[in-house]
């Protein structure tokens, strides 16, 4: 899905909430939130979200299901597997397609660009997904960070010392070594 196809999805969701006299609070993670919230990617497989009220969780589902039905999406087009990364020190920022729209059953925050690192960094797919790293890499530059210090100071500010692995630190060496052109030095 490009970033037209999401905004499309999410609107048609939000009619779905709003014909039911509902209106929902999503946050939009991974792949789909670096496709709305910055142009560093054209597109994404499909749509991690959760609802930001646990209450809503079980309507969210069922409407994504409805516009599954009605767009012929996989029914997994929506879905919230980013809930194991997700803290309770959040950093979330409001989309302006949805704020600005009073008539949409939905409000879509996506992660700031910190919070964003710090959840890819943790999840951090190297040997199954290199949109992962990829997405890594534009988030640091972005930021302007060239210190693997720098970017684990941002990962500690959302999650706790334990939850940072080696596997973390190397590949962020790794990357910033490649972004600074120090490859192979």
């Amino acid at each position: 899905m490009d970033r037209v196809e999401i905004l499309d999805n999410l609107k048609l969701l939000g009619g779905v909430a709003r014909g039911r006299g509902r209106v929902v609070d999503v946050a939009v993670f991974g792949g789909a939130a670096v496709v709305l919230a910055w142009d560093f990617r054209p597109a994404t497989r499909d749509v991690d979200a959760v609802a930001m009220e646990a209450a809503d969780g079980p309507f969210l589902r069922e409407a994504a299901a409805e516009v599954a039905r009605m767009k012929g999406l996989p029914s997994d087009w929506l879905n919230d597997a980013v809930k194991g990364f997700i803290r309770d020190k959040q950093d979330l920022r409001e989309l302006p397609e949805f704020s600005a729209d009073e008539n949409c059953g939905l409000r879509v925050f996506v992660p700031t660009a910190e919070y964003m690192l710090a959840m890819k960094c943790l999840a951090m797919r190297s040997a199954e997904v290199a949109q992962d790293i990829e997405d890594i890499k534009s988030l640091l530059a972005e930021l302007g960070i060239r210190e693997v210090d720098e970017a684990l100071d941002i990962v500690g500010r959302y999650y706790p010392d334990e939850a940072l692995t080696p596997k973390t630190r190397f590949g962020l060496e790794e990357i910033l070594e490649q972004n600074n052109g120090k490859a192979g030095s």
